[in-house]
């Protein structure tokens, strides 16, 4: 028995011997760790021999980083982009990814957006388009191919709306400009989308103030406790056609206000999706007008300046608790602008629902209106 055991034993360390040999011959690398995540499970780092950071994104895309000086190894696989560090003269698509360069201090190493000046909401951004560090290069939908192909970005990020425009890709392909999709928004936690910071620290080299920025945010959220206040919220918008859109129950925003001790009063609609789910009024009314909070996602749809204008937006409202009781909140306009404060936003939300003498004042994503 103990020689079968013993036999058993050894062929199977061949075979992770001979898989491990067959991975290096593939590719030409050896792993020698990996970037510890705590919540993102949408992309993973694989530190490699010689300073090489081989990045697998969750659809299947392969980055491998070249320490500067070095070169390509030979025998990797034809599918996987290289990228000369460092890394500079970025077109950076996505205004939260931005917002997590930012974070780390390498704003500097991005020179183009598809965001208009007037769209943004990150004060040094600006500042970098005022002083002709950044340029607009058209919308995601239509960016300037003459001026990317007069001067290539080394590389290039994207929000998963590039699936919509999908020739934009393809003419990305066409150029020679690499290019990776941020899958942030497919992350079921929401540290899990400020966790991506990690990768962009690794891809500038600020792997550093890449985990100090995430570990200052993380324990914003650890000191709440998360202990339920046994509040019941409300998150929605209404759109300039009257239409409502609530947040799904599996959204990450639900997860934010949970985190903070709220309670999302629609919490059987969808649990298993994320984003927003059109809802009639006569549904809303019967399923939210008992909430104790309403969140109204101010950056979405129709954005009223004053109450009586958030109350014109539909006839049920006026007969909403919150509204009676005045705790009616108002996302920033540069909510959905940034990743890299979740856990300040989740502050926020947890001031909100403990505040019953409003002694709290100072708010930063949450706003009343006059």
């Amino acid at each position: 028995m103990k020689r079968i055991v013993s036999i058993i034993l050894a062929l199977c360390l061949a075979a992770l011997m001979l898989g491990a040999a067959a991975e290096q011959t593939t590719n030409g690398l050896t792993v020698t760790g990996e970037l510890e995540l705590e919540y993102a499970t949408q992309f993973k780092v694989e530190f490699c021999e010689g300073g090489y950071n081989l990045i697998t994104n969750s659809d299947g895309a392969r980055f491998l980083t070249i320490p500067e000086g070095a070169s390509v190894p030979e025998g990797i696989d034809e599918d996987i982009v290289t990228l000369q560090m460092p890394l500079t003269n970025l077109l950076i698509s996505s205004t939260p990814t931005t917002s997590l360069i930012n974070a780390i201090g390498a704003l500097d190493c991005v020179t183009m957006t598809t965001q208009e000046y007037s769209g943004w909401y990150i004060d040094d951004v600006k500042a970098a388009m005022d002083a002709g560090k950044l340029t607009y290069i058209g919308t995601y939908k239509e960016p300037d191919f003459e001026l990317l192909a007069s001067n290539p970005p080394t590389f290039s990020v994207f929000s998963t709306m590039l699936d919509s425009v999908p020739d934009v890709a393809e003419k990305l392909t066409e150029l020679g400009i690499p290019y990776m999709r941020d899958t942030s928004t497919y992350e079921g936690h929401p540290l899990g989308r400020m966790e991506w910071i990690k990768l962009y620290g690794i891809l500038l080299g600020r792997e550093e103030e890449a985990q100090a920025h995430f570990d200052a945010q993380k324990a914003m959220v650890e000191a709440i406790g998360a202990e339920s206040t046994g509040k019941t919220v409300a998150m929605f918008y209404i759109t300039s056609k009257g239409d409502i859109y609530t947040r799904n129950a599996g959204d990450y925003m639900v997860k934010m206000l949970e985190l903070a001790g709220g309670e999302y009063i629609l919490s059987d609609l969808n649990p298993e999706k994320s984003g927003t789910q059109k809802i009639s009024a006569e549904d809303f009314y019967m399923l939210a007008s008992d909430a104790d909070y309403i969140i109204y996602i101010w950056s979405m749809g129709g954005k009223p300046e004053t109450m009586e204008a958030f109350l014109e937006r539909s006839t049920i409202l006026p007969d909403f608790k919150a509204v009676k009781d005045g705790n009616v909140w108002f996302t920033t306009p540069d909510y959905f602008q940034i990743n890299d404060t979740l856990g300040a936003m989740i502050v926020d939300f947890n001031k909100v629902l403990t505040n019953e003498d409003d002694s709290v004042t100072a708010f930063t994503y949450l706003f009343k209106l006059p």
